[in-house]
This record gives structure tokens, C-alpha cells and sequence, in this order.
């Protein structure tokens, strides 16, 4: 679906470390025989119990998993909007990247330096942020005076795009990001047209020692960078981006066994996966046979032949219904046949509008 999430951070925060697990897990993957499309951009999949269970269900000849891309960006340091370090090339990168997770250091490690000589994560957030609320500023302000004068004139786009503008404008001198701003409907139209670098979705990647990662409450760098996030409304995901990096290298079952060690659950890297793929308002719907259970990357929102299009855009064109299922229902009825009998499987039509979940079968003619 060509949806990229760019990972930026300053220097010795764990960036890098993070992008290495990610390229490291792509290439374990069988199904993606290549970890990174170019330098810079990883793919991996991502994980889902639920294709899991879908492959015991059918028994296909091969499960096919959704990915997800990742972007390493360039590095940043103060002056990035005008063009200090990588600056040009930082930008440049984070405009072509559809949301961003910044990662952030929350650790103490006397042997890794730190660009400010001190561990203060909030400072480190708002070097960032203020670089790209500055650059944003200058584009905004480039584009303001030109249409004050058409709204001037009375002019109705220009009228509009104006009062945009100038909230834009004030929440940015504010130093606010546009996505923590307020708009309607017709308004977040204007705002995607201007292609904004802090209109861009945001969560914050907390990067902790070894000895943190299962207690992460236990760090108050942590902490403040979740009460900081808080006031975007944005997701904080606690990863230790050394351990990810060990984590990538292992098979299923070791990977299992080194996280029960460690006391968690889930690495920190599926949960990033996962929080990333969220952020950008997609979600997955299955397609299950004998040849292949796989599961499919969509935008919420999208109806049933647009879904279909994902496959291959002779569905789409030759699209007359769906024969859909949800995975609960499927799952509780134990297979396609009895969902059949207990009355659990659709013939949707083209108005219908995809869930998260669904199991579809397209019926189409060409």
C-alpha cells in the first residue's frame, strides 16, 4: 500500500539501533526475501494472531502476512530548517513519509555521548519539533501573503484557505504542530493540500536500558515524555532498541523464550509495528482457500470494490459482491461452512464499507 512511517531522532538516541532490528527483521521474514527496498527503508510484517489462527482453521498451502514500511530519516541537530547538518536532506525525507515516530533517549549509558552532553528527553523533542514547526512556518508564510490579497478580493477559496492560514500561522508562532489544532471537515481538506511536516500523525518511540524495559513506570524520562505526548494526543511505545536488535536475530521459538526472561510480552518492535500501522488509519481484512490464507493492508473507510482493487484492480472493475465473514464469527463457527449454516457469512454489495477483520471472498466478472 506504498504507506511509510519515518523514524527520526537526534544523534545517539537509538535510532539507528532501532532501523537495524527492523531491517533485521524483514529479512527473516521468508515471504520478503529482501529486508530493505533501498538504504533507507525496511519492511516488515505485521504481526497478527488472528492469520495465525485463520491458517489453523484452513490448512492453506502457504500463509501470506501483510507488511509495513519503515523509513530510516537522515539525522537532525539545531538549525535543520536552515539547512545546518542534514538539514535539507532531513526534510526533504520527512515529506515524502506519511506519519513519523520519533525516538526518543530515556537511557543512562556513560559510554554513549549525547549531542546536548545531558539526558533530557523533552529537550530533545522539542529541538525536532521545533525544526519542523520552523520550516512549516516559512511555507506557510510564503503562501499567506499571497492569498490575503485574493481574499482581499473576496475571493471564496481564497477566503477560506486564508482563515486556515492564519489559525496555521498562529498555532505555529505558538510553537504548535497543525495536527494539534482544531479543524473541520472542509478545513483538514486545506491542510492536507499544504503538505505540512507537523500535520504529519506522531508517536514517540521511548528508547530504555535492558534493566527498564520491564518496568518501564519505573523511569521518569519516561514518564514525561508520555505526559508531553499526552497534550497531542499522540501514542508513546516503550522499546530497549539494544534488545530489539538481539531480539531480530533469533527464530520464533527464542524470540518467545527471551521475552518471558525479560518479563514482557510482546517486543517492543511489534508493538511499534503495530502502533505505526494504526497511526495511519489502516487495518486488515483476510482472504482464506486451500491455496493461501493472506491478510491485506487497507485504509478505514474504503468500500468493497476499492478493497478489492488491493488484489488486483480487475476485482475492483469487475467487482459484484463480497461474500464476507467476520474473523470472531468465523472463528466461533470453526469453519466456512457451518458461518454458512449459521447465517454469519454476507453478500455485501458495493456500497459496503470494509472492517477490520473481515474474511472476504470477491465475486467478480470481467
Amino acid at each position: 500500500m506504498a504507506l511509510t512511517a519515518g523514524i527520526v531522532g537526534l544523534p545517539n538516541v537509538g535510532k539507528s539501533t532501532l532501523f537495524n532490528a527492523i531491517t533485521q527483521a524483514g529479512a527473516e521474514a521468508a515471504n520478503y526475501p529482501f529486508a530493505t527496498i533501498d538504504p533507507n527503508v525496511g519492511i516488515v510484517e505485521v504481526p497478527d494472531d488472528r492469520l495465525n489462527k485463520l491458517t489453523e482453521l484452513v490448512n492453506p498451502k502457504k500463509t501470506v502476512p501483510t507488511a509495513f514500511e519503515f523509513t530510516d530519516i537522515a539525522g537532525i541537530v539545531k538549525g535543520a530548517s536552515k539547512g545546518e547538518g542534514l538539514g535539507n536532506q532531513f526534510l526533504s525525507h520527512i515529506r515524502q513519509v506519511d506519519a513519523i515516530c520519533q525516538v526518543v533517549r530515556c537511557f543512562t549509558d556513560d559510554n554513549i555521548t549525547h549531542v546536548s552532553g545531558r539526558i533530557d528527553p523533552l529537550d530533545d523533542i522539542e529541538i525536532i519539533n521545533l525544526e519542523l514547526i520552523l520550516a512549516d512556518l516559512e511555507t506557510v508564510n510564503k503562501r499567506f501573503q499571497r492569498v490575503e490579497k485574493l481574499a482581499r478580493q473576496k475571493d471564496k477559496d481564497a477566503v477560506a484557505e486564508f482563515d486556515v492560514l492564519s489559525k496555521i500561522k498562529n498555532g505555529l508562532e505558538e510553537e504548535k504542530p497543525a495536527r494539534a489544532l482544531e479543524f473541520t471537515d472542509d478545513q483538514q481538506k486545506i491542510v492536507k493540500g499544504l503538505h505540512l511536516l507537523t500535520s504529519k500523525p506522531t508517536l514517540y518511540v521511548a528508547n530504555v536500558s535492558e534493566e527498564e524495559v520491564a518496568d518501564p513506570d519505573s523511569n521518569k524520562n519516561v514518564q514525561k515524555v508520555r505526559d508531553y505526548a499526552a497534550n497531542e494526543n499522540a501514542e508513546v511505545i516503550v522499546v530497549c532498541a539494544k534488545i530489539e536488535e538481539e531480539i531480530a536475530e533469533l527464530d520464533q521459538e527464542e524470540k518467545e523464550m527471551f521475552l518471558d526472561e525479560l518479563g514482557i510480552n510482546e517486543s517492543g518492535l511489534d508493538k511499534l509495528i503495530k502502533a505505526s500501522y494504526n497511526l495511519l488509519g489502516l487495518a486488515t481484512y483476510f482472504t482464506a482457500g486451500e491455496q493461501e490464507v493472506r491478510a491485506w493492508t487497507f485504509r478505514k473507510g474504503i468500500k468493497a470494490p476499492q478493497a478489492a482493487g488491493i488484489i488486483h484492480t480487475d476485482f475492483e472493475r469487475g467487482f459484484i459482491r463480497a461474500e464476507t465473514v467476520s474473523y470472531d464469527d468465523l472463528v466461533e463457527a470453526g469453519n466456512m461452512g457451518h458461518a454458512r449454516e449459521k447465517g454469519r457469512v454476507r453478500l455485501e454489495g458495493k456500497e459496503y464499507i470494509v472492517k477490520d477483520g473481515d474474511v472476504i471472498h470477491f465475486r467478480f466478472n470481467v
